[in-house]
C-alpha cells in the first residue's frame, strides 16, 4: 500500500553489536560489493518528553549484528541518494529489555536517517526515516487511549492526537519490568489482545503468556506517519479484572 508498508514487512529488533563503524563513510560506499536488501529494518524515530533527545527505534532480527545509523546534512536533500547519508556513532541503547534497540541522537536539525544491520552476509537498510523534532515534535498522551479490561483478552482502543497523518499504528504488551510480551502493528485505532485478525504486522515470537488478573501490565501505543516519524506515543498501565 504505501512504501512505509512495505518496509514493514520484513523486520525485527535484537541485541546490541559492538562491530565498530567507520563515522563519515557514507551509507553509498559502505554498500559496496555487498548484498543488500532495501526497506528491511523495521524502524522509525521520536523525540523524547522533554525534546533532548532523539530516539530511533529498530527491531532487530535474532542473529543481526553491525548495527549502523547513517544520517543527511538535512531534510532538503535527497531521501532516496545514499551519497547523501554518513555515518554517525551514537549509542544503541536496549528497549524492552534488548527486544527493541534504539538509537539516541543529539540534534537541532531536522534530516533524514537510516539505520542498516547484517545478517548472514546480507546488509538490510531501513526506510528512511524523517526526524521533525522541531516541526511536529511527538505528542506524549494517555488520556486517548481506552480498555476493556474485563477478560483476559482486553481490548485497547484510541484517538489521534494532534496531528492527521498518521499512517500505522504499533501496539506493545509488557510487564512492569520490561519485558516485552507482544508487538502489533494495526492500520485500525484498536486491537484486542491476542487477536490477529486486525494485525498487518505480527513481531512476537511464538504464542505470547495469558494475562492474568494477579499481575500488573503496560500497554505502550506509537501512531507512525508515513515518513516514519512518530507522531503519538502513549503508555497506559492496566490490570484485567
Amino acid at each position: 500500500m504505501f512504501r512505509f508498508y512495505i518496509f514493514l514487512m520484513s523486520l525485527i529488533f535484537i541485541s546490541c553489536s559492538t562491530d565498530s563503524i567507520e563515522s563519515g563513510e557514507t551509507l553509498e560506499a559502505s554498500l559496496v560489493n555487498k548484498e543488500v536488501v532495501v526497506d528491511d529494518v523495521i524502524a522509525c524515530a521520536a523525540n523524547n518528553e522533554n525534546n533532548t533527545l532523539i530516539n530511533v527505534f529498530f527491531y532487530p532480527r535474532p542473529g543481526t549484528t553491525n548495527f549502523r545509523y547513517f544520517e543527511t546534512t538535512d531534510e532538503t536533500v535527497d531521501k532516496n541518494n545514499f551519497e547523501n547519508y554518513v555515518a554517525v556513532d551514537f549509542p544503541v541503547v536496549d528497549v524492552f529489555n534488548g527486544f527493541l534497540k534504539k538509537f539516541e541522537i543529539t540534534s537541532s536539525q531536522e534530516k533524514w536517517v537510516i539505520v542498516a544491520f547484517d545478517e548472514d552476509g546480507v546488509t538490510s537498510i531501513s526506510n528512511p526515516i524523517r526526524l521533525k523534532q522541531n516541526t511536529k515534535p511527538t505528542e506524549f498522551i494517555s488520556e486517548n487511549i481506552t480498555v476493556d479490561d474485563s477478560t483476559n483478552m482486553p481490548i485497547f482502543s484510541w484517538k489521534d492526537g494532534l496531528y492527521n497523518d498518521t499512517k500505522i499504528y504499533f501496539q506493545v504488551l509488557s510487564k512492569p519490568s520490561n519485558d516485552f510480551i507482544s508487538g502489533t502493528y494495526t492500520f485500525e485505532k484498536n486491537f484486542q489482545y491476542y487477536n490477529l485478525d486486525n494485525v498487518i504486522l505480527n513481531i512476537t515470537q511464538g504464542i505470547p503468556q495469558s494475562l492474568n488478573s494477579e499481575s500488573e501490565y503496560n500497554f505502550t501505543l506509537m501512531g507512525v506517519s508515513e515518513d516514519n516519524w512518530v507522531n503519538l506515543l502513549s503508555e497506559l498501565p492496566f490490570q484485567i479484572q
